[in-house]
């Protein structure tokens, strides 16, 4: 299983923004790459460790991995690290112990310098579902304009840094000679620069092209979620890698359906004839309606629970059900007779509420529909 977000960086689940982010600092000074060269086990800890500060660091991901665990990002990557590369750690989380190690890398995946590999930048589009997609999951097929390499583009070595994708400065400071290494401005990190391209192609040798994408979402997924597809964002000049394609999540609400958790909500509206009598009623569900009965003598307030009627968990582990709120509806404008026949009721002692230990109050019913 995956390690605990809050164990790798040593921290309890209460801990605070400035404590997550002390943790943090001191793992990655630990297991910085210049202090541990070519040590395997130190590089995966400290890509462990930037992937836990990613999510814990972050109040929405982190209240969505308090409930959820590493399965709120499963199922295409939501938000979480999911497997950070060297760059993205150094290029998000620098500013947190860059200035450890003098103030600069030795490099990007290899820990002893040489040509970085450099990654396109990420799109994000939104996506709308509506409940029932939500409640099953659906794939949805978007199109997109993202940057790809042109055709016919070729590249050569930079004259800048030689093909390292760094530059090397060395400064003279109060404490002696300090070497710092910065991203190439010519290249970019790649170590290439344009040899030839297209006319139709920009500075960098890329076109904008539409294409197709297939978005696989999971069942339970909420508003303000964001699912990450790998590799579809713009690609990288050269032999750069693609970014990816961040979709955020909105739901459409239902006209009857109302969703709290992985339960659905619907307000049943009956007659107090048919609450006398019982009846038969169409109720509305995710998978489309279904026909209800209700025994004579319900009582306004009931709760029926239709079991694994209600959003599938985005855990995987079942599903939720719909509860059905049985509500009486009481008139208001009668006619002369009607309201002679209630008021020969009055005194029927069948009219007499005489509520049994069944009949349970409001809130022993909201008690039991959370228990």
């Amino acid at each position: 299983m995956k390690q605990d977000y809050y164990e790798i960086l040593g921290v309890s689940k209460g801990a605070t923004a400035a404590e997550i982010k002390k943790a943090y600092r001191r793992k990655a000074i630990e297991f910085h790459p210049d202090k541990n060269p070519g040590d395997a086990k130190a590089e995966e800890n400290f890509k462990k460790a930037a992937e836990a500060y990613e999510v814990l660091s972050d109040p929405d991901k982190k209240a969505r991995y308090d409930q959820y665990g590493h399965a709120a990002f499963e199922g295409g990557g939501f938000g979480g690290g999911g497997g950070m590369n060297m760059e993205d750690i150094f290029s998000q989380f620098g500013d947190i112990f860059g200035g450890a190690f003098g103030g600069g890398f030795s490099g990007f995946g290899g820990f002893g310098g040489g040509q970085r590999t450099v990654k396109g930048s990420n799109m994000r589009i939104r996506v709308t579902l509506n409940l029932e997609e939500v409640a099953e999951g659906v794939e949805k097929k978007v199109k997109v304009k993202r940057k790809v390499q042109a055709p016919g583009v070729t590249y050569k070595t930079c004259g800048t840094c030689g093909g390292r994708g760094q530059v090397t400065k060395i400064t003279n400071t109060i404490l002696g000679r300090m070497q710092t290494a910065a991203t190439c401005q010519t290249c970019g990190g790649s170590g290439k620069t344009i040899d030839s391209r297209p006319p139709e192609a920009d500075a960098q040798g890329m076109i904008v092209k539409e294409e197709t994408v297939a978005i696989k979402i999971p069942p339970g997924v909420e508003s303000g979620m964001q699912l990450k597809v790998s590799g579809k964002g713009n690609e990288a000049p050269g032999d750069g890698i693609p970014g990816d394609l961040l979709v955020a999540i909105e739901t459409k609400e239902h006209p009857s359906l109302k969703r709290e958790g992985d339960n659905l909500h619907y307000d049943l509206y009956i007659s107090v004839p048919e609450a006398v009598l019982g009846t038969s009623k169409e109720i509305d569900t995710v998978g489309g309606k279904v026909r209800i009965k209700l025994e004579a003598g319900i009582q306004s307030g009931k709760i029926l629970r239709l079991r694994n009627k209600g959003i599938k968990s985005l855990n995987g582990y079942g599903s939720g059900d719909l509860l059905v709120h049985v509500n009486v509806w009481t008139p208001k404008d009668l006619s002369k007779e009607q309201q002679e026949f209630f008021e020969r009721m009055l005194d029927d002692e069948k009219f007499t509420p005489k509520p049994e230990k069944s009949d349970k109050s409001f809130f022993e019913k909201v008690k039991d529909m959370f228990s």
